[in-house]
């Protein structure tokens, strides 16, 4: 991006199943907005840029009722080194930005309208539309419009998270699988952990080593009390956090 950071970057958001309505660069083709189709990825904010990733996509699906489903496309992030990038995804550095606008409410589909030049100085907008609404959450993606200013602005205050596990802990690899920013039970972590380290573990043990990192400060315990735990990784947002 051409600037100076004495930090290392940090990743502040994740949006899985979001739809890109704009110009994915495809095999060194520029898509003009709303010329280029649509796909689907997953978008990050981080707090020097928005990438929208679209590459090594899994399939999940979201259940609309007692019979219907429908079928979503999701890219897997968790971490800044681990990001599956192909030719449809792409980066906005932060200091590019020339409008972001949050669009919501009723019954239109969250999504973020995001106009920037490219490194020619051509303008370039998309539109990226939250596809998984509903639950829990109190932020949708129309909410990241506030924070993405104030991050241009350097006006975001940026929470300095406890000191991370050794990556070869239990507590590592459990804070690892919550990289992606995404709420996930026992049941998930345990089958997570286990088919990528080779591991064979117990609920009982995942559930303690999830509460010693709740009691660090690392992750947060959603559920209401005497309900399955749901957990999530603290966001550097603090109060801001995108996620909730």
């Amino acid at each position: 991006m051409g600037e100076d950071y004495p930090m290392p970057e940090v990743m502040l958001a994740q949006e899985e199943a979001v739809i890109n309505r704009g110009p994915g660069i495809r095999k060194g083709v520029e898509a003009a907005f709303g010329q280029g189709g649509e796909s689907e990825g997953t978008l990050v904010l981080t707090d020097r840029r928005l990438v929208y990733v679209h590459g090594n996509e899994k399939e999940v699906d979201l259940n609309l009722g007692t019979f219907s489903k429908k079928r979503l496309y999701i890219s897997d992030v968790e971490g800044l080194g681990s990001m599956p990038m192909d030719s449809s995804s792409f980066e906005i550095p932060l200091s590019s930005l020339t409008k972001v606008v949050g669009h919501g409410g009723g019954a239109i589909a969250p999504k973020l309208e995001v106009r920037w030049t490219d490194k020619t100085g051509a303008a370039r907008a998309t539109e990226f539309v939250q596809q998984m609404t509903g639950g829990s959450r109190k932020k949708n993606l129309d909410d990241w419009a506030e924070v993405v200013e104030k991050l241009k602005k350097k006006q975001q205050k940026i929470v300095t998270l406890p000191p991370a596990p050794a990556d070869d802990s239990l507590e590592g690899r459990i804070l690892g699988a919550l990289g992606d920013m995404q709420e996930k039970g026992l049941i998930t972590l345990e089958s997570e952990v286990e088919e990528r380290f080779g591991l064979d573990l117990g609920p009982d043990e995942v559930e303690e080593a999830c509460g010693r990192l709740v009691g660090a400060g690392l992750i947060r315990n959603l559920a209401a009390s005497g309900d399955d735990p749901y957990y999530r990784k603290v966001s550097p947002l603090g109060d801001d956090d995108l996620s909730a």
